[in-house]
């Protein structure tokens, strides 16, 4: 048994195809599908189903493929203890964000870990918080940026900033000349928002009841009120709703779209946090993406004081 061999069952498990599992580990079929009949034989027990187009994983098979992915898991640690006295700011970090948070952060932060630690590119996935998670825990990322709530075993949280949410209206709409809006004021709008089960659509709801008996609108589909960010800001250009966003996504040219109303006190917010696998071994590398995102400067937010990173 080899590592090489845990690897190729990982990739088959989770690609559900020999192929695509091949190409993945950058070698042919016939030698992936070769290894892993060697390691059938060798463990005395059928890993996958081979019997339909998709590749199913056997109930044996689910319990080796995770260990594999344990042991796979702890070769890493042992690779880059071997290296530690080397600059922990020089290699590639795989880095996963929420689509919610993705396109606002990334520009500045790219922008700002030049400084910090410009030997240290970034590999980037966005993604929901769930698949971000199991791509964390499976070591296939380093570090992800997602909103709390968020408890997982054996995955450390660093916090990031604060950042509040506001009501965004289409020009002429009666809250357009308002210092800020109450949440009760909102229960009669036509609300667009992301589909169900994006975390950020959870939290103002959880933070605002009001918004909560509003949140399905009656002729929308659940394409149109969840396909993005983006989407949704040109929706309420266009006349169709109102919506609540976070202070990231707007900035200062929006006034010729739409107009920005704050929500009066104890307005919702969200917090966005860094979290990790306990294990990882690069804490300098952490530290300077926290730094490199507090000196991003994203307007509305506040940051948490930040941990002083080492060259």
């Amino acid at each position: 048994m080899t590592l090489t061999e845990l690897r190729y069952i990982v990739a088959v498990a989770q690609e559900r195809h020999f192929g695509r599992a091949a190409q993945r580990c950058h070698v042919s079929q016939p030698t992936l599908s070769i290894a892993i009949k060697k390691l059938e034989e060798e463990l005395g027990v059928i890993l996958f189903d081979r019997s339909s187009n998709e590749v199913i994983t056997t109930d044996s098979g689910e319990r080796i493929v995770g260990q594999a992915r344990k042991v796979l898991g702890e070769a890493d640690v042992i690779r880059q203890m071997a290296t530690e006295e080397q600059n922990e700011l020089e290699g590639a970090l795989k880095l996963g964000l929420i689509f919610t948070v993705a396109p606002y952060l990334l520009p500045k932060l790219i922008l700002s870990l030049r400084d910090i630690a410009p030997k240290m590119p970034l590999m980037l996935e966005e993604n929901y918080t769930n698949a971000l998670t199991d791509s964390l825990k499976r070591g296939e990322l380093d570090a992800v940026v997602v909103a709390e709530p968020y408890h997982e075993t054996g995955v450390e949280v660093m916090p990031l900033y604060d950042e509040p949410f506001f009501v965004i209206v289409p020009k002429g709409h009666a809250f357009e000349d308002l210092d800020e809006v109450e949440a009760s004021q909102l229960q009669n709008e036509r609300l667009l928002l992301l589909t169900e089960g994006n975390c950020m659509r959870d939290q103002i709801l959880g933070s605002c009841s009001e918004l909560a008996s509003r949140q399905r609108i009656p002729g929308l589909t659940s394409t149109l009120q969840g396909s993005s960010i983006n989407t949704i800001r040109h929706m309420v250009a266009s006349g169709l709703g109102i919506s609540v966003l976070p202070a990231t996504a707007l900035t200062e040219n929006d006034h010729m779209l739409f107009s920005i109303v704050p929500i009066a006190q104890p307005a919702p917010q969200r917090r966005i946090v860094l979290a990790y696998r306990r294990n990882f071994v690069r804490p300098k590398a952490l530290a300077a993406l926290q730094n490199a995102i507090v000196n991003a400067q994203l307007a509305g937010v506040s940051f948490v004081a930040p941990v002083q990173a080492e060259a």
